[in-house]
């Protein structure tokens, strides 16, 4: 007798406020989107810079901020999932609330992907370098949130996006995927190298901690037995 197919690692939903209109799809596992994914989504997915097609993955970033595009596109390549994001937030203000709503409902797509932690790896870590610069990202899928994130970021905005906002992106992502987060910029001169590679390297952490481990299925990977509040 065959072994059943896991069930899909997948979310969708709006959020819609006074200042910031998101329309999200996630996969964990790459591949296609739930049925219920916004119609909007799916008719600009090949459209922007940040959009990218493969047998594997399908990905779709829109943020009117084009270097938190970037960020969240190499985020979704190197974790492996397929994203389709949309917003529309308040930039005649600033970047805040667009930057830190997308990533607090990216983090809450995480959690509801995610569903139970059973079966799987839990932690997670990896370096990632981007020429001169080199990153560290620690993740434990904790129910928890907290995070810690020191990049060194000197200049006052790359592109349209201030740097202030990055770690604050990261520790938003943190919250709503109720995740234990540490990322460092270890060394690097140029801030967009050091952003990138704190990205890609919380990317292929993530990845690792949401690996599921044959022969592990519906074991909490927690010596207390369960990893809720």
């Amino acid at each position: 007798m065959g072994s059943e197919k896991p069930s899909p690692r997948w979310a969708a939903f709006t959020r819609d406020t006074n200042e910031t209109k998101i329309q999200l799809a996630l996969n964990l596992d790459g591949g296609t989107f739930p049925e219920h994914t916004d119609p909007r989504l799916l008719t600009a997915v090949t459209e922007g810079h940040a959009s990218q097609s493969s047998k594997s993955q399908t990905i779709s970033v829109n943020t009117g901020i084009g270097f938190l595009d970037h960020m969240l596109h190499a985020l979704a390549k190197h974790a492996g999932w397929s994203l389709a994001l949309a917003c529309k937030g308040d930039l005649h203000i600033d970047d805040h609330h667009t930057a830190e709503d997308v990533c607090i409902a990216l983090g809450y797509a995480f959690a509801n992907a995610l569903g139970s932690a059973s079966g799987l790896a839990r932690f997670g870590s990896a370096y990632a370098p981007l020429d001169e610069a080199l990153s560290r990202a620690v993740i434990d899928l904790s129910n928890r949130p907290y995070s810690v994130v020191e990049l060194g970021l000197k200049r006052e905005k790359i592109g349209d996006l201030s740097t202030e906002m990055i770690p604050h992106c990261l520790q938003s992502f943190a919250q709503g995927a109720r995740v234990t987060l540490h990322v460092d910029c270890l060394r690097g001169q140029n801030d967009h190298h050091r952003a990138e590679s704190a990205f890609k390297a919380l990317a292929v952490a993530i990845k690792q901690a949401t690996t599921r481990i044959p022969g592990k299925e519906g074991e909490v990977p927690s010596t207390k037995g369960t990893l809720s509040v």
